[in-house]
């Protein structure tokens, strides 16, 4: 129990005087804590402080925030050329940057990333990780071994300790093969945590389903996927007439798409497991988010700085107005290809200034993410987010989700093309969608040939199996 105390000073030191954290101290606080939870069945109140650090306390949290802006800051001038003329070309001096200038900097956007990637290069690679690309051209990004063995360390620590995963877990993870990084630290969480883990990828829906049916040790009681996927495998398990009694399952998490409440509570009440809907970007990794029960994006500003800049000014935004997370990880949780100011164009309302009163009022937040900055419909009435027509397409009797569509703006309002395929009842759409107040028309298309929405479970990964069930 020494060591394991001395482990926890080393590393909370470390992480408040920004230096280089001791990846073999973080894996072995890990293993404390398994430990601590078999002898004791809880963690305890030291270590679970631990995770949340000074960030509980609001001018601590500033006064850290600067000194990781500065730090960060001069390493990428020292290290980075892009960096180097970035600053340079803004007339910024590091060493003077403040939350409260930071704006000074201008954003680093993806076209930056595409365009000169090697010069965002801090140290020795190992390990690229690509986008999807649902949303535009797929960037990669590369990542350090350091890099690939703290993160683990650190989600293992936070998951093991919050009860998230077991040592008797069966982690299933149905996502794009194309996330590498995402992969590979997963698969490290799980070997750290003492769970067993299952990378299946985006493989047709029935092939997973028939995985994750069964009450035995093969099937999964977690598992990690796209909300378009789940959307799949949800539908499918009802055409089945499977329910609860069927899965294993004990938690779902889901992510990098909107997920709306009507497929949430349809897939909780399929698989009998809630789902937990959060924040990751690979870009911006490890700056990541969870969701609170009143629906708020909440942000660890330990990790990184997350600002929510206004759509056509690109200053801080108002309360209440829609913005776009701008983030930037501090070293050194970031080191081989950091971003700074990285406008991550994921959408957002800055929340109304007044205190929190949700269960994580202590960590920052925004509103849930509301869709892509770049997918805003501005109507006559005002601008409409993607999260608001998903969740009334989402919502639709008999709705087959994923729901193929596509919104525009024609004449100064919101028009819809909802796939035939996708929607059983088609005379009511329109007024479901003045019921959350949106004046729209609709039409019913047929889905082939149609330049529809993309959704991540397009990437489907086909194996002999379904080849052979197609032929």
């Amino acid at each position: 129990m020494f060591d394991a105390g001395i482990r926890q000073f080393r590393m909370a030191l470390a992480m408040v005087l920004g230096r280089p954290i001791n990846v073999r101290s973080a894996e072995k606080l890990v293993d404390d804590a398994l430990a601590t939870l078999a002898e004791f069945g809880s963690p305890g109140e030291d270590v679970e402080q631990l995770l949340r650090g000074a960030a509980a306390d609001p001018q601590m949290r500033t006064d850290l925030t600067n000194k990781a802006l500065r730090r960060t800051a001069k390493r990428l001038v020292a290290k980075s050329p892009f960096y180097a003329d970035h600053f340079a070309a803004a007339r910024v001096d590091p060493a003077a940057l403040t939350v409260e200038n930071i704006t000074a900097v201008p954003v680093t956007t993806k076209a930056d990333l595409v365009e000169r990637a090697r010069d965002f290069l801090c140290s020795e690679p190992f390990l690229a990780s690509r986008t999807t690309g649902t949303t535009g051209r797929p960037t990669e990004v590369w990542y350090s071994r350091y890099e690939e063995r703290l993160w683990p360390a650190l989600v293992a620590l936070s998951q093991v300790l919050r009860g998230t995963v077991r040592t008797t877990d069966l982690v299933q993870f149905n996502i794009s093969s194309r996330a590498t990084g995402t992969a590979y630290a997963e698969m490290q969480v799980a070997r750290l945590s003492g769970a067993a883990i299952r990378m299946v990828g985006l493989v047709p829906p029935a092939e997973t389903l028939d995985l994750m049916t069964g009450t035995g040790p093969s099937a999964p009681t977690l598992m990690v996927t796209y909300p378009s996927y789940l959307g799949q495998l949800t539908r499918l398990a009802r055409e089945r007439g499977l329910g609860p009694a069927d899965f294993r399952l004990r938690r779902i998490n889901v992510g990098s798409e909107v997920l709306s409440p009507a497929l949430a509570e349809a897939s909780e009440k399929t698989f009998g497991a809630p789902v937990h809907d959060g924040y990751g970007m690979t870009e911006v990794t490890p700056v990541a988010g969870a969701i609170c029960r009143q629906r708020h994006l909440h942000i660890d500003a330990g990790i990184g700085l997350v600002e929510v800049c206004d759509l056509d000014t690109g200053a801080p935004a108002a309360p209440g107005a829609l913005g776009t997370i701008v983030a930037t990880p501090f070293f050194p949780y970031r080191e081989c290809m950091p971003l700074f100011r990285y406008d991550t164009r994921d959408l957002v309302r800055q929340l109304p200034d007044a205190p929190l009163t949700c269960e994580m009022a202590n960590v920052p937040a925004t509103s849930h993410i509301l869709g892509k900055a770049d997918h805003v419909l501005r109507t006559q009435d005002g601008p409409v987010t993607p999260r608001q027509v998903i969740e009334v397409l989402d919502a639709l009797p008999g709705a087959c989700w994923p729901v193929r569509h596509r919104a525009d703006v024609v004449d100064g309002r919101l028009h819809v093309e909802v796939a035939a395929s996708s929607v059983p009842e088609t005379s009511d759409i329109a007024r479901h969608f003045a019921e959350a107040g949106l004046d729209v028309t609709v039409d019913v298309v047929p889905g082939e040939g149609r330049e529809l929405r993309r959704y991540r479970c397009d990437l489907v990964e086909n194996s002999f199996a379904s080849a052979g069930r197609a032929a």
